[in-house]
């Protein structure tokens, strides 16, 4: 098995080249602006270097509000890039895993969506997101794996954990949205999922890459708090009223696990576990 990390520089791409590595499996990371996987030729120079037999596509378009006025750069990125990819993987025969979101979904729901659901977007992110997927599920229907993630956080990047630790700095109190709930999610914690799903290589399919429970924003910046021995009590509750954005944010986003058992992988910890431990490795 030979990997090709796509968006290698992001909070995912980072941890797979990582992993990966660190057990001696072939693998390298490419990004921005050493690739551009909205352009064929970008993508046939990675190809004909590594010539990966897996290729994980980390690398999108993440700046949800951003997207409601860029919907047509979004798309570039989060549709025709996956398609390009998919073509590229179908030439050589190799599998393809896309990341993608729960901003699919509607995020009006009462119970945790499935891999079966049927998407609903809201917002330009989602739209574009779900073309990658459409786009990555018909080029390569048997060989490809889509994996919705959700409130991903990592040792790279920027994040919401890292946004809390530094508002604890400069501020005595912070108000944090009681009224959406998702599940907060290591990166460290994904990669190792992504890594033993192709490992596994079950057949083709939908599956929800997200820590297990469910925790409001306001829930995890306490937990944050928590972690790092400062008050909770100084993280106030507020509601999606006092945060109006361009794109909006769903209120329920939590996400299914049934497609892992039958694949004959167990789902990911629960996420309260998983984030004390992102802090002891360095967040």
């Amino acid at each position: 098995m030979r990997v090709l990390v796509t968006g290698s520089l992001g909070q995912l791409g980072s941890e797979l080249v990582s992993l990966l590595g660190s057990r001696g499996t072939p693998v390298m990371g490419v990004d921005l602006p050493g690739i551009d996987i909205a352009q064929s030729g970008s993508i046939a120079t990675a190809f004909s270097l590594f010539e990966p037999t897996v290729i994980i596509n980390c690398a999108a378009w993440t700046a949800v509000d951003d997207a409601e006025t860029n919907e047509a750069a979004a798309l570039r990125a989060n549709g025709l890039g996956p398609e390009l990819l998919a073509k590229a993987c179908a030439e050589i025969d190799a599998w393809m895993v896309q990341i993608s979101t729960d901003y699919v979904f509607a995020g009006n729901a009462s119970s945790p969506y499935s891999e079966t659901d049927e998407p609903a977007p809201l917002t330009a992110y989602g739209r574009t997101k779900l073309a990658g997927e459409r786009a990555v599920q018909k080029v390569l229907p048997d060989s490809h794996y889509i994996v919705r993630t959700a409130w991903l956080y990592g040792i790279n990047g920027n994040n919401f954990p890292k946004t809390m630790l530094k508002l604890m700095a400069e501020r005595d109190t912070v108000s944090v949205v009681t009224d959406q709930v998702g599940q907060p999610t290591y990166a460290r914690d994904l990669a190792h999922q992504l890594i033993a799903l192709i490992d596994a290589k079950p057949v083709a399919g939908i599956f929800h890459g997200t820590n297990s429970g469910v925790a409001s924003w306001f829930e995890l910046a306490q937990a944050v708090f928590e972690d790092v021995g400062a008050d909770p009590a100084r993280v106030l509750p507020t509601d999606s009223a006092s945060f109006v954005r361009p794109a909006p944010r769903p209120t329920y986003s939590v996400l299914g696990h049934d497609a892992w058992a039958s694949a004959g992988l167990a789902p990911m910890r629960d996420w309260r576990s998983a984030l004390d431990d992102a802090f002891k490795d360095g967040l």
